[in-house]
């Protein structure tokens, strides 16, 4: 059996990441996501274990003594990390797995594990990544700012990705990762 595709999906929050990940998660019988950990309290909706696996910062910080993290960051204030033991089992079972991680952690796995395609989602402006933020009303207008500023950062490091997906019109951005991700997990694209 042919060992899976590791792939870094990342870029400014409000990006759109998400709803492009689940579409391709949909499309794609061979793509697998990692449920990432964190810290940061679970937004209306979301499910522990599904969405994240909300842990305590005490916890957390004990998953990183242990080891547990194949990459783990600090991103507005809060801790989130991916679980290696479930990335590994998935990638022997032959699955590409998906992770949706934050420009540090982006980095520190591209460090780590040469081998990942990294895929870098961009909105089309930065208006556009302040509209869609302010649009979801879950930060304070500190947080929003410090989110705008990371924003800038990582759109500046989006040369660091071997793929681009755009994500200016919600169908066509939909087709993009499709497509893309179809190309990494199969192998006809690097």
């Amino acid at each position: 059996m042919r060992r899976g595709r590791l792939i870094v999906v990342s870029g400014p929050s409000g990006a759109g990441k998400s709803t492009l990940i689940r579409a391709a998660l949909d499309a794609i019988p061979e793509l697998a996501y990692s449920v990432s950990a964190t810290t940061r309290k679970p937004r209306p909706g979301e499910v522990n274990g599904r969405d994240y696996l909300f842990l305590s910062r005490e916890k957390f910080e004990r998953w990183i003594e242990c080891g547990y993290f194949l990459e783990w960051a600090e991103y507005s204030g809060n801790l989130y990390g991916t679980p290696n033991q479930r990335v590994e089992e998935m990638l022997e079972s032959g699955l590409s797995v998906v992770l949706e991680i934050e420009l540090q952690g982006a980095r520190k796995v591209r460090e780590d594990r040469p081998e990942a395609v990294m895929v870098f989602v961009r909105p089309p402006s930065i208006e556009e990544t302040r509209r869609r933020l302010e649009g979801r009303a879950t930060e304070t207008s500190e947080a929003l700012e410090k989110r705008m500023a990371t924003a800038l950062e990582e759109m500046a490091a989006r040369d660091e990705f071997d793929r681009e997906v755009v994500n200016a019109e919600r169908e066509q951005a939909r087709r993009d990762m499709i497509e893309t991700l179809q190309r990494i997990v199969t192998g006809g694209e690097a």
